[in-house]
C-alpha cells in the first residue's frame, strides 16, 4: 500500500537508500528527474533487488506517440505506469490499447493523473479550467472509468467521492500524504492529508517521499506506516 517516491538527483543516491530499505514494505516510484538521469536500466536494477516499480512520467501527448512510450513502458516491465486523464478520450483510448489489461498480479497497471496536487482552485483557473479542483478531478475520474483506466492519481482529500462513483476494483493513489510527526513541509503539496486518514477515506496505494527517504532510519519508518495504515484498513 506504500509507494516510497524516490526524489532523488541520481541514481547512486538513490541506490544507497534503496539498499537500506525492504520491498516486502513499499514499493518504489521512479519520477521524471530520476527517470531522465538514469534511465530504464535504472529501472532494471531496482527490479532485480525485488521492487515493484511505478514509472511515473505522467504521459499527455498525441494518442500515437503516448501508445508507443506506454508499450515502451510495458516491455521494461514496471508494475505502475501513468497519463493525464486530460489528455482526453482518443489519448486514454490508445494508452488503454497499449497497455494490457492487468491478469491478477501479472501485468502493468495503467493509471491516470486528475489534477495535480499542486494546484488548488486559483491555479485551475488561470490556465483556463472554469471547475473547481473537486468538480475537475470527478469529470477527468469519469472519463478514465469510461475508457477502462485502472485507477486514478489524486488528492487523498477527493478519494472518498471517487469511491462512490467507481467500481471496487478501481485504484486511488494519492500523492500529498503527510504523516503527522514527520517533520517535513507540505513544499509544493497543496491537498493534503495523514496516511491513516487517507486510508479511512478508500486509497488504494500512499505515494510518500521524503518522510521516508530523509528519515534517519527509512526501514524503521516504513515498518511503523505499513502498521499505521493496516490499522487503519481494519478500522474502515
Amino acid at each position: 500500500m506504500i509507494i516510497t517516491a524516490l526524489d532523488f538527483g541520481s541514481d547512486k543516491e538513490a541506490l544507497a537508500f534503496v539498499d537500506t530499505i525492504d520491498p516486502s514494505l513499499t514499493r518504489l516510484k521512479v519520477g521524471k528527474e530520476l527517470f531522465t538521469t538514469a534511465g530504464p536500466s535504472f529501472v532494471e536494477q531496482l527490479q532485480r533487488k525485488g521492487f515493484d516499480v511505478f514509472l511515473d512520467l505522467k504521459f499527455h501527448d498525441i494518442p500515437n506517440t503516448v501508445a508507443g512510450a506506454l508499450s515502451a513502458a510495458v516491455r521494461l516491465g514496471v508494475w505502475m505506469v501513468n497519463v493525464h486523464a486530460s489528455g482526453g478520450p482518443r489519448m486514454l483510448e490508445a494508452a488503454r490499447r497499449a497497455v494490457p489489461v492487468a491478469d491478477g498480479t501479472a501485468g502493468t497497471r495503467l493509471i491516470a493523473v486528475t489534477v495535480l496536487t499542486s494546484m488548488d482552485n486559483a491555479e485551475l483557473a488561470s490556465v483556463g479550467v472554469a471547475r473547481s479542483a473537486n468538480e475537475q478531478v470527478e469529470a477527468l475520474t469519469k472519463l478514465a472509468v469510461e475508457q477502462g483506466i485502472d485507477g486514478v492519481v489524486c488528492s487523498p482529500r477527493e478519494v472518498s467521492r471517487i469511491r462512490t462513483m467507481t467500481p471496487n476494483s478501481f485504484l486511488t493513489v494519492t500523492p500529498g500524504v503527510r504523516p503527522a510527526n514527520a517533520g517535513v513541509a507540505n513544499d509544493d503539496q497543496r491537498r493534503t492529508m495523514s496516511p491513516a486518514d487517507a486510508v479511512k477515506a478508500g486509497s488504494s496505494y500512499l505515494v510518500i517521499g521524503r518522510p521516508i527517504t530523509q528519515a534517519s532510519n527509512p526501514l524503521d519508518v516504513l515498518r511503523l506506516l505499513n502498521q499505521d495504515v493496516g490499522s487503519a484498513a481494519q478500522s474502515s
